[in-house]
């Protein structure tokens, strides 16, 4: 079957797969995963070769590592160190101990096997876990939070345990290299992220071309994925490292958008391989031993995780439901077993029943969570959880950074108000880094970079870009975020009606107050006394927003709002001429 053909079938798959079973909310996940089932040789066999598109789509793995790498903030693992150590750690050990003795006790298998599935088993699915905490608006809780560090750790411990992987592996591994090599390697990765690719991306920025934004992200990644690989390590440490060392860059939200869609197909494409390499016959020859080996998994996490969220504090209920959004196998699970039946570690018929123990596993934790959702709301357990306050989230973004706007920002910065800037200049934001802001290069008409900057934490938005630009960033923060209060610079009081039909009605015309107050110093150098001349122009203030107002609400047009002005000159001349009597 030619290429085309197959990535017609491949897109098809996902295409429908995915969204019945985000509908029966069951996870894009398990979706990507039933979509190769169908597809592969196991069912209607469309596609017969999935060990040749599952190296292909392991560079969505690699991407994924970048991105993780990109979160981890340095200032963030070090505020949450407690509660990644203490509780990510804690279970991250005790899972990984319990499944590897059970496994060396009952099937016994070597100690370095056991291992190898033990710490991929205690790894849960970050995507398919927050997804469910979102829904049950968990994830903002003090639990939640706990939960999330949990995730936090098991996305840290990737890496050690792919590197562990590598080192035992006995088979497909790559020929020796010299120490100094790796040693100038991993230097090489560390000092052009420190010191080479802010300065390129910020020069890539002045030209103005996001399509070349775009191939810089991808190179990023897969230079420093090459030069790991060819150094004898991990192409996915590479790319893990390469986030880390560009998560407090000014571009990092640019990256993390530019990759994200690649990020997004490739790791379908991965887990439709998965799929597809996943032994159905199994199954069906020992349906007992996989179903009740994925129901002991998630025993197994759940009630560990409840211990050890017991042990920080957390009250029963909140530990049980954390511990079951938590106790699926994870999609790191898979990445693993393909190392390990790649480098000889493991048989490939134990990996694909491990796999198929992870799917099912992942199939049950969403009706198992919402079983016990309806049995916790029935009982009326406790009242809603209290909500995590974002400390160090700023409230305020500006979008946009020219003249408008630093006077806004500079008054914030006076006052210890933080907030986040947006804005495509690159040397507004590394200026801005200066002083302690969370400023991002990026174009703010961009969903996916509003996201990621944190948008979800605003509560005011300050948009400060052109008209047109304006009015595209307000429509789109108005349909997803309604709550967000926005206020937005307007070049004329002909584009005011056109905000005030999306309902942002806080415009402020650029020219107007700087009139206004013009206006009072020639009215006092001519000799007018001060009292007078605030009088004179607040009357004007008050007439011309009347004016304003009633072209919004009579929806007048062009030739309308001339006439009325028209009009309301000769009133403003007849209000004038009263005050003199006065």
């Amino acid at each position: 079957m030619d290429s085309l053909s197959s990535t017609l079938i491949f897109l098809a798959a996902a295409v429908i797969a995915v969204p019945i079973f985000n509908k029966l909310k069951l996870g894009a996940i398990l979706g990507y995963l039933a979509a190769g089932v169908i597809i592969g040789p196991s069912a209607l066999q469309l596609i017969n070769d999935p060990s040749h598109i599952l190296h292909v789509a392991e560079l969505g793995v690699i991407f994924l590592l970048f991105i993780i790498g990109l979160e981890l903030n340095p200032q963030k693992l070090w505020r949450m160190r407690n509660s990644i150590l203490l509780t990510g750690g804690g279970q991250l050990v005790l899972t990984a101990s319990v499944i590897a003795a059970g496994l060396i006790l009952i099937l016994d298998l070597s100690t370095h096997v056991a291992l190898v599935i033990a710490l991929a088993l205690a790894l849960s699915s970050t995507a398919f876990a927050i997804q469910l905490m979102t829904e049950q608006k968990v994830l903002k809780t003090p639990p939640g939070q706990q939960g999330f560090s949990i995730l936090l750790m098991q996305d840290l411990a990737v890496i050690p345990i792919l590197l562990f992987v590598g080192a035992i592996s006995i088979t497909g591994g790559k020929e020796s290299v010299a120490w100094w090599q790796t040693l100038l390697a991993i230097g090489l990765v560390l000092i052009s992220g420190r010191y080479i690719v802010n300065p390129v991306l910020r020069i890539i920025a002045r030209s103005g071309s996001e399509e070349v934004m775009t191939a810089a992200a991808l190179l990023i990644v897969t230079a420093t994925a090459v030069a790991m690989d060819q150094a004898g390590l991990s192409m996915g440490l590479g790319a893990f490292v390469a986030g880390i060392l560009l998560a407090n860059s000014s571009f990092r939200h640019q990256l993390e958008a530019e990759v994200e869609p690649f990020k997004g197909l490739l790791l379908g494409l991965f887990f439709i391989a998965i799929g597809m390499n996943m032994d159905l016959q199994l199954l069906a020859i020992n349906p007992v031993v996989i179903v009740g080996s994925a129901l002991g998994l998630v025993a197994i996490k759940a009630l560990i995780i409840f211990m050890v969220l017991k042990l920080r504090k957390h009250n029963k209920t909140d530990s049980f439901r954390l511990g079951l959004m938590l106790s699926q196998g994870g999609e790191f699970a898979f990445v693993v077993m393909t190392q390990a039946t790649v480098g000889g570690i493991i048989e490939a018929e134990l990996a694909a029943t491990v796999n198929l123990v992870v799917g099912i596993s992942m199939a049950l934790t969403s009706p198992l969570v919402i079983l016990h959702s309806l049995g916790y709301n029935s009982k009326n357990v406790r009242p809603v959880y209290d909500t995590v306050a974002h400390i160090d989230e700023p409230e305020i973004m500006i979008a946009g950074f020219g003249r408008f706007a630093q006077i806004t920002a500079r008054i914030l910065t006076a006052n210890n108000i933080p907030f986040i800037a947006l804005d495509k200049d690159a040397e507004h934001i590394a200026f801005l880094k200066q002083f302690g802001n969370k400023a991002f290069y990026g174009d703010a008409t961009r969903l996916d970079l509003l996201k990621t900057a944190g948008i979800e934490h605003v509560n005011v938005l300050f948009i400060a870009v052109n008209d047109e630009k304006a009015f595209e960033i307000a429509t789109i923060v108005r349909k997803h975020y309604p709550h967000i209060k926005i206020v937005t610079r307007v070049q004329n009081r002909f584009t005011v009606a056109k905000f005030h039909d999306i309902g942002v009605t806080d415009c402020v015309r650029e020219m107007f107050a700087s009139g206004l107050a013009a206006a009072e110093s020639v009215l006092l150098n001519h000799g007018v006394d001060k009292q007078r001349t605030n009088e004179m122009t607040q009357l004007f203030k008050q007439h011309d927003e009347a004016l304003l107002k009633e072209a919004i609400d009579h929806n007048y047009d062009l030739k309308t709002i001339i006439q009325k002005a028209d009009q309301g000159k000769q009133a403003l001349k007849s209000l004038f001429q009263d005050d003199k009597t006065i």
